[in-house]
């Protein structure tokens, strides 16, 4: 009953017009929540039940808080957040909007809306919110970001600075613009304060950087990574990175087992060491391996539709 109650607020939320916003309705069972860049129709991926019940609970609690106070900036940012973690990313990307209606001068709604923007493929509007979110943080004091999801450890890993900075270079990298992703991957590798940060900056410059042919720069960045660095999280960026330097092999990465966004983290970064190294026919099938598998949402599956679309259109 209180799911059904909660299911109750966001529709009457999302539904409800406020000062000139248009909502739009909460997502059906059956409707895509985003298009392939191949053109394929995307429905929320499907959740392991104790999973799905978790964030359900969740979820009725960030109802509550909203219900209590549905000003409150934070009750806003943690309903949409919680939304999304449901795979319903175009109603947290409605959520998010209030909230920016509501709390204009708030980086974190274009931050998280710039990410579910990058989650349903709409990349000009990421780059919008980001880069407006990146004006916003200034040079206001870093800002510890609360993990929806823990780690091991149970420690936030990253601030809202870095998390600005890392999605707005990830749109650049997704609409093929590698010098103003490489700009925005240095301003998050200057922001890191740990490896699980490092190690994500780094990659995504590496490759930023690789991509636009500036290899000498690409290497200095490569070697600052280290075998022994304290990574959480981000175990699949560490390993990526260490088969860039030849320390892991990229079979072994593809062979590994994991959850889906490691497996699509790994296995786009082996069709980049294709792509580097001249065989593009090799990384076109791991790409296409990439995107075959079910849960769509990894960054390192949406980089494989983008490399997949270039190739394509490049042939006609």
């Amino acid at each position: 009953m209180r799911l059904a109650a909660a299911l109750a607020l966001l529709s009457a939320l999302l539904l409800t017009a406020c000062a000139g916003v248009r909502r739009a309705p909460p997502t059906a069972s059956g409707t895509p929540e985003a298009v392939s860049l191949l053109g394929a129709p995307l429905y929320a991926p499907e959740l392991p039940l104790e999973t799905r019940q978790r964030l359900e609970a969740q979820l009725s609690e960030a109802y509550d808080a909203y219900e209590r106070d549905p000003d409150n900036a934070d009750a806003i940012l943690w309903l949409g957040r919680r939304v999304a973690y449901l795979g319903r990313y175009r109603d947290a990307i409605a959520i998010f909007g209030e909230g920016i209606r509501k709390h204009p001068g708030d980086p974190r709604f274009y931050r998280h809306r710039g990410h579910r923007y990058i989650t349903t493929r709409d990349f000009d509007r990421a780059v919008a919110d980001l880069d407006h979110a990146a004006r916003l943080i200034g040079r206001r004091p870093l800002e510890i970001e609360p993990d929806g999801i823990p780690n091991a450890r149970n420690e936030p890993r990253t601030t809202l600075q870095f998390n600005v900075w890392y999605h707005l270079g990830l749109a650049y990298y997704l609409r093929g613009e590698f010098p103003h992703a490489q700009y925005s991957f240095r301003n998050a590798l200057a922001l890191s304060r740990n490896d699980d940060e490092r190690v994500a900056a780094i990659d995504w410059l590496y490759m930023s950087l690789r991509r636009g042919r500036r290899d000498d720069e690409a290497a200095q960045v490569l070697a600052a990574v280290r075998p022994e660095m304290d990574v959480i999280e981000n175990q699949a960026y560490h390993r990526r990175l260490m088969m860039y330097q030849g320390r892991v092999a990229p079979d072994s990465l593809l062979a590994a087992g994991g959850d889906a966004t490691t497996l699509a983290t790994q296995g786009y970064a082996v069709g980049n060491w294709h792509l580097y190294n001249g065989r593009p026919e090799q990384a076109e099938e791991i790409f296409w391996r990439v995107t075959s598998a079910e849960n769509w949402t990894p960054f390192g599956y949406i980089a494989s539709e983008a490399e997949l679309r270039r190739l394509l259109r490049s042939r006609r």
